[in-house]
């Protein structure tokens, strides 16, 4: 079973930028799929991004391309999401997760998660 703890949320002003940091542990991840999820207040767990440990292959959710990147360290089995020129609508509870096979978007086929770190985006 992996485990994932979320650290790195904290309320920023607009424009702002932060990462948001994911530690692994558990069996090798060679297999496994990490992705980012965010949930907003009054609104569904969204997919924001994922890597596939193996290679390296990383997805970006259209609604945060071009502000947001996935990255990872092997060596110390970390998993980043770098945010950049944050916004209001950012603001959400962002939750790690990872699930053994291909990479898709969808949260109901991520079998792990983490308690989530919450990022306030104040204007």
């Amino acid at each position: 079973q992996v485990q994932l703890v979320e650290s790195g949320g904290r309320l920023v002003q607009v424009g702002s930028s932060l990462r948001l940091s994911c530690a692994v542990s558990g069996p090798s991840l060679l297999n496994y799929i990490l992705g980012w999820f965010r949930q907003g207040p009054g609104k569904e767990r969204e997919f924001v991004a994922a890597i596939e440990w193996g290679s390296g292959f990383t997805t970006i959710a259209d609604s945060v391309k071009g502000r947001f990147t996935i990255s990872k360290d092997g060596a110390k089995n970390m998993v980043f999401l770098q945010m950049n020129r944050l916004r209001p609508e950012d603001t959400a509870v962002y939750r790690c997760a990872a699930r053994y096979g291909n990479l898709v978007e969808n949260p109901a086929h991520y079998s792990s998660w983490g308690q989530g770190t919450q990022v306030t985006v104040s204007s």
